[in-house]
């Protein structure tokens, strides 16, 4: 069919930016997306609205209501304490791995995003940067196929989380700590201490983010 592949085309721009507008809170947690004014936004037909938003549904970024509705979902403490338990017990195996897989070359390139995360940790959103790019570089030498998958899947729902946990200076201060520690751990090939500092890095997340979002009004407790 020669208009499939403008469909396909349109379903994923209209997925993309929900996404983007779902996970950097542009679209408000509690907020319902009404089909129409939603379409006419984006400037397309419903059709690929509605594939965007049954992708998004599925992977619990958008809730389908009993009545039809569909609405952003509003942030819960027990599903950020869950998604960051299970992220701390994922970082931490990767973590463990990579010590076993890193090459001088590694731990230099390790190196260097470090430093970029001490140069830009006066600046939330560059601190945050390096510090995914961090991990994602520690995932990638660990080499684990399905650790890397739900790693994946967790960092994308903990997105609308970040804002919350990186905007202080003394929390940015603490990550890079925490981060240059972890960097010798996995340099010196200590498995054990990489894997705790992963872990308890994470950890010190969770509590920062259940901190932050405690008194918000956006928030299920």
């Amino acid at each position: 069919m020669p208009d499939s592949p403008a469909r396909n085309t349109g379903a994923h721009y209209v997925y993309a930016e929900l996404k983007r507008r779902i996970l950097s809170l542009e679209l408000k947690p509690g907020e319902r997306i009404f089909e129409p004014a939603m379409a006419a936004a984006l400037q397309v037909s419903r059709t690929p609205l509605r594939e965007a938003i049954r992708r998004l549904i599925s992977e619990s970024l958008l809730e389908q209501q009993p009545t039809g509705g569909v609405l952003v979902p509003a942030l819960d403490e027990k599903a950020v304490s869950e998604l960051y338990d299970v992220r701390a017990a994922i970082e931490s195996l990767m973590a463990r791995e990579a010590c076993a897989k890193a090459t001088t070359a590694d731990i230099e390139s390790l190196a260097g995003i470090v430093e970029r995360n001490a140069a830009m940790v006066q600046f939330a959103d560059e601190a945050m940067k390096q510090g995914m790019a961090l991990h994602a570089a520690i995932a990638g030498l660990a080499g684990n196929s399905w650790a890397q998958r739900f790693h994946d899947q967790i960092s994308s729902q903990m997105e609308r989380y970040r804002h919350f946990t990186n905007n202080a200076q003394e929390r940015r201060d603490v990550a890079l700590a925490e981060h240059r520690i972890l960097l010798d751990a996995i340099a010196g090939g200590n498995p054990e201490k990489a894997a705790k500092v992963a872990f308890d890095h994470v950890i010190g997340a969770r509590d920062e983010a259940l901190r932050a979002i405690s008194g918000s009004s956006l928030v299920i407790p």
